[in-house]
């Protein structure tokens, strides 16, 4: 699944990219890049939504939070199912992303992380995936506003869910082990980014955005240190790291 996430560059490239977008004016707009951050620490995370006809900029908690999780006790044991959906659930009735299909959010990264496992090896060896020629690239997500007051400011927050679709090619190598193997962000082409976003799509239009593939050839990765441990939270995240004996893909 997608579980790591990096956003290096600053909240003004969003902008920049998508200058219809319309600034509700909150001071808490402001957004620290990062160079990692994981999903089960429910971080917040910038989301461009579509409003009343107009693209806004908001910050989401990462992980939703559903109706059905009545209590805080609930959302502590659940939530961590929540940060990431399957895409082939979005269309499915019996499954809950299919009430809240129309939600639709972009979530802007310039990388992910993602392990593989090497025949022989102790322990996994962590990658660092991103989008060749693009300082930024979106993940097409979904968003529900929780139904639970945030006990310090008592605002229902909004919170927001990772897609995720059967990976490509180079991605299957990479990510090869554990009970998610073989899945990848979905990650939208340009000319599919705004129409995420449009109020109007038909069930069918959703289908045939959910089937997008990103070829393997658009992506460039290498091996990084565990981002499993504790570290500063820099360039260093992401810096290239020789394996001995690690086997090419």
């Amino acid at each position: 699944m997608c579980y790591d996430l990096s956003f290096s560059a600053s909240i003004e490239s969003v902008y920049d990219y998508l200058p219809e977008l319309k600034d509700l004016g909150q001071l808490d707009m402001y957004f620290e890049p990062t160079f990692h951050k994981v999903a089960q620490a429910y971080p917040k995370w910038p989301v461009v939504v579509a409003d009343k006809g107009q693209l806004k900029l908001l910050k989401f908690e990462w992980g939703v939070i559903p109706g059905y999780m009545k209590t805080p006790e609930e959302v502590k044991k659940g939530r961590k199912w929540m940060v990431n959906a399957r895409s082939e659930k979005v269309l499915d009735t019996k499954a809950y992303w299919s009430r809240i299909r129309k939600n639709r959010c972009l979530i802007p990264a310039t990388g992910f992380f993602e392990h593989r496992e090497i025949p022989g090896w102790k322990n996994k060896v962590p990658y660092y995936i991103r989008v060749k020629d693009r300082s930024m690239f979106f993940i097409a997500g979904l968003y529900a506003y929780s139904h639970i007051p945030n006990p310090e400011t008592g605002e229902l927050p909004g919170t927001f869910t990772v897609l995720t679709r059967d990976a490509n090619d180079i991605m299957k190598r990479i990510h090869n082990g554990g009970d998610n193997a073989g899945r990848m962000p979905l990650i939208l082409p340009i000319e599919l980014e705004r129409e995420w976003l449009n109020p109007h799509l038909t069930d069918t239009d959703i289908q045939k955005i959910l089937q997008y593939t990103l070829p393997s050839d658009d992506l460039e990765y290498w091996p990084v240190n565990s981002v499993r441990k504790a570290k500063p939270d820099d360039e260093g995240v992401i810096e290239r790291v020789e394996y001995e004996g690690l086997p090419a893909l």
